[in-house]
């Protein structure tokens, strides 16, 4: 006696297959983009060249100074307090943003005292076309009230007390010591740490490291203003996508692998 078979309906396509419930889990996402950048950065630091000598080193700084003799944070403050806040706010904003928002605010609140009476909701109006405003003007209150209670109004001169204060980081101290106080500190931000490890000055992969072996490696005359040099250097010739090689002047002395070409002086100016 012969059994028929079920027949299998076909739709010309391949048959649809629950997978059992033990089956292999699927493919893993691909990794978050702060990891994958985190994974790239460390890459291109751990594959760049030996950083340059002592003697093209000082030959860097003294073209850079001669380019910009007193080069000046393009951030605009009124004292040290103000310079305190105005560089809290620039967290993650343009110092152009900054001071749009600052120059009003400041011609009311120039001290901790009068920051404190303006209080947490006119500070957050004065600052609200600047990313992250509603826990910065939080933490201009705080730490206005922290001098106050602490430092007698004053911004104090040691980084370890800076440090300690809402808002206030390495890089934050860093600047406000320099600029405020003529104490020769580097503070790194994107633009030094791109340009350091690009020419390269210091070779490291966090922002940490660079500032400590900038600060270990540039000579004493240098070192004060080293800071503005490099960010404004970073800023506008050494940029992160497409760095101005062409015009640059220290080019000849840069050993970043992926030069930009000035594609016109090839080509005969057609």
């Amino acid at each position: 006696m012969s059994v028929k078979k079920p027949s299998v309906r076909s739709s010309g396509a391949a048959a649809r297959v629950k997978a059992p419930a033990n089956s292999a889990p699927a493919q893993a996402k691909p990794p978050k983009p702060k990891a994958k950048l985190q994974e790239t950065l460390t890459s291109s630091v751990v594959t760049a060249p030996e950083p340059v000598d002592d003697r093209t080193l000082v030959e860097i700084f003294s073209r850079l100074r001669a380019a910009d003799p007193e080069p000046r944070s393009e951030l605009v403050y009124l004292n040290p307090y103000t310079l305190l806040v105005a560089v809290v706010l620039s967290a993650q904003a343009t110092d152009k943003s900054v001071n749009l928002a600052t120059e009003p605010l400041f011609a009311i609140a120039d001290t901790p005292e009068k920051m404190v009476a303006l209080g947490e909701e006119r500070v957050r109006h004065f600052i609200r076309t600047i990313g992250l405003f509603n826990t910065k003007a939080k933490n201009v209150i705080a730490l206005s009230q922290i001098l106050i209670e602490r430092h007698g109004g004053e911004v104090p001169r040691e980084a370890a007390e800076l440090e300690v204060l809402p808002g206030v980081g390495t890089k934050t101290a860093s600047v406000v010591l320099n600029v405020a106080f003529g104490v020769p500190r580097i503070a790194v931000d994107t633009h030094i740490f791109r340009v350091s490890n690009r020419i390269p000055l210091v070779v490291a992969p966090t922002t940490d490291k660079v500032q400590a072996g900038l600060e270990a490696r540039v000579p004493e005359p240098y070192r004060l203003n080293a800071h503005h040099w490099l960010i404004l250097h970073g800023r506008y010739t050494c940029k992160a996508r497409r760095p101005e090689c062409p015009r640059c002047a220290i080019a000849d002395l840069c050993r970043y692998p992926s030069k930009t070409l000035d594609l016109a002086a090839l080509s005969g100016g057609n």
